[in-house]
């Protein structure tokens, strides 16, 4: 069987682990401790936040058979949100989610679905991968220079940023990349004592720098501690991605209280997390990239846009390309 490594342990990263697992040896290799990339959850005290996505719908056929196993088990369902969208601090349309279309959950978190999709994988968590190289065939370097082993062919499921910086050539191999723009966001956790009583679950904001707020703790299973999720809009995150985090964290907070019209400023625990690289406009093109000549090729939502389910598109239908050529 070939050597396969795959660098990142995203939903696009498992879902083509999942789909060549059987014809190859695949390894993981994933900078971080967990599964699921921006599909995440922090956990503080007895606070649970899902700050990268808040949920997900599915179109896509396949994608739609693929998490049938996780329903019955309970790991999705349906979240049935009070949802109302926002212009500046102006309620200007509410509604019910409902099942169609149905906007999905990780129970008891969103982190369990990377953690659903990572069973029975080789997966090397906080395990950066900082140097390639290829002579006869690939092999991978930590940020230590310790080789982690030799590879018939590299796959990579990183922003494209991140993947110029790693792979060599990878502009005369997939001339296109630079192409692939990601844009950064914030999301902002506030915990309470006390239920703030807000008249939404689920709310998209127009006319502000956040774009987003949700009471995490109205999804199934989130525990009884009351808390909320903000994200700023990619725009302002982009421009703010470097500044200093507690002045983020501070007029975050401000543009927050100005939304929902609550003081905010009693919350027993304020967190901030910048992700650099969190969303992708939709794109026209092929949904990832590969060269059987070099045994390389990528993956990821920004071939697609940012969305869990383009995500998996891209690693599945890479996984069955590669099929035919690893079996």
């Amino acid at each position: 069987m070939k050597n396969v490594a795959i660098i990142g342990a995203g939903i696009s990263g498992l879902a083509l682990a999942n789909k060549i697992g059987h014809i190859a040896n695949v390894t993981i290799f994933e900078k971080s401790r967990g599964f699921g990339g921006r599909v995440a959850t922090r956990r503080v005290d007895d606070f649970s936040f899902d700050h990268g996505a808040q949920f997900f719908k599915v179109r896509d056929p396949d994608f739609k058979e693929y998490i049938k196993p996780m329903i019955e088990e309970g790991i999705i369902d349906i979240w049935r949100a009070r949802f109302v969208e926002i212009e500046k601090d102006k309620v200007i349309s509410s509604r019910l989610w409902g099942d169609d279309p149905a906007n999905y959950i990780g129970i008891p978190s969103m982190s369990s679905i990377g953690k659903f999709m990572s069973q029975s994988l080789n997966i090397k968590l906080s395990e950066q991968i900082a140097k390639i190289e290829k002579h006869d065939i690939w092999e991978l370097f930590n940020e230590e220079g310790v080789s982690q082993g030799k590879y018939d062919w590299v796959i990579s499921t990183i922003p494209p940023v991140q993947c110029v910086q790693l792979f060599p050539n990878i502009r005369d191999i997939y001339s296109d990349i630079e192409k692939h723009e990601m844009s950064a966001c914030f999301s902002l956790m506030l915990a309470f004592d006390e239920d703030l009583n807000l008249d939404f679950d689920a709310a998209l904001v127009k006319g502000t720098d956040i774009s987003w707020i949700s009471c995490n703790s109205s999804k199934q299973s989130r525990g009884k501690k009351y808390t909320i999720l903000a994200h700023s809009t990619n725009k302002w995150a982009s421009e703010y991605i470097n500044h200093d985090r507690d002045w983020v964290k501070g007029y975050l907070c401000k543009e927050l209280s100005k939304i929902i019209k609550k003081d905010i400023s009693e919350a027993t625990y304020t967190g901030l997390q910048g992700w650099r690289y969190a969303n992708a406009k939709k794109q026209n093109g092929q949904k990832f990239f590969i060269d059987k000549e070099q045994n390389i090729a990528l993956c990821g939502d920004w071939f697609i846009q940012g969305r869990i389910e383009s995500a998996y598109i891209s690693g599945s239908q890479l996984g069955n390309e590669l099929t035919n050529e690893l079996a």
